[in-house]
């Protein structure tokens, strides 16, 4: 008989030695991951690619964009290629497109198909954004009684973060310490985008906690041997990630831990 797996690490209160603590932006200060990748989903759609909703979600949660794009224009790719010959032929040509050497059926280069669909993602998602979009619970708080320095440290450009952090309202607590991965050459779940957040935060990076909700930023966190606290339930996590994490039910449990 197999032993069950051990429960996932609780603590009611959290280490003294953390010094700086670092945030992901989506999905874990703000309430904007679900809108954008809705969209993401939608435009996906409207390309012939048909999978549910919790799909997408479950795809595309914290990767990059451009890997998200990628794997769109690959099952577009499938797709077109299933098209009879006769059918292919009346497929539209993007206007100012040039045809892909081996894909003259899909009438789109993949490199112009890469920037179409990125400045409809970008303009949609913004939109979607301005139409409402809100703090995660507790955020707010936690950032006003903060003691140790701060930052975000985001998968996403620099413009998606400072929008979504000020129609919220958190932009001001985060001064200068906003940190893109387009900015410093490094997306999650590479670790350094967090060591460069940890070097502008003066800190060695064990006495930093990271705060995520994505795959792809906690395998980040953990490769950069910081302390990490995972907004995202054990349940779809692999099993030796999930050991090395600290699990948290929000921003407000993490503020209860760490100031009593």
């Amino acid at each position: 008989m197999t032993a069950n797996p051990p429960p996932p690490r609780l603590k009611a209160t959290i280490n003294a030695s953390i010094e700086a603590i670092i945030f992901d932006c989506d999905g874990t200060l703000v309430d904007s991951e679900t809108p954008g990748l809705d969209v993401l989903h939608e435009l996906a759609q409207a390309e012939g690619i048909s999978f549910s909703r919790a799909e997408a979600h479950a795809q595309f949660r914290g990767v990059r964009i451009d890997d998200c794009i990628d794997w769109i224009l690959s099952q577009r790719a499938n797709r077109l290629s299933s098209v009879p010959a006769a059918s292919a032929a009346a497929l539209p040509v993007q206007r100012g497109a040039s045809l892909a050497p081996n894909d003259v059926r899909a009438g789109e280069s993949a490199a112009h198909f890469r920037t179409r669909f990125l400045q409809q993602f970008r303009h949609a998602s913004t939109q979607r954004f301005r139409e409402g979009i809100s703090a995660l619970p507790g955020a707010a708080e936690l950032l006003a009684r903060l003691q140790r320095p701060f930052c975000v440290a985001t998968n996403g450009p620099r413009e998606k973060a400072e929008l979504t952090l000020r129609l919220t309202g958190l932009r001001d607590y985060f001064g200068a310490h906003v940190y893109s991965a387009y900015e410093v050459g490094s997306f999650k779940p590479d670790p350094g985008l967090f060591l460069h957040a940890a070097a502008a935060l003066a800190t060695p990076p064990a006495a930093c906690a990271v705060i995520e909700d994505s795959l792809p930023g906690l395998q980040a966190g953990v490769a950069a041997g910081m302390q990490v606290f995972s907004l995202h339930p054990p349940a779809g996590l692999p099993a030796a990630l999930a050991a090395r994490l600290v699990f948290i039910e929000s921003l407000a449990d993490f503020d209860r831990r760490l100031h009593g």
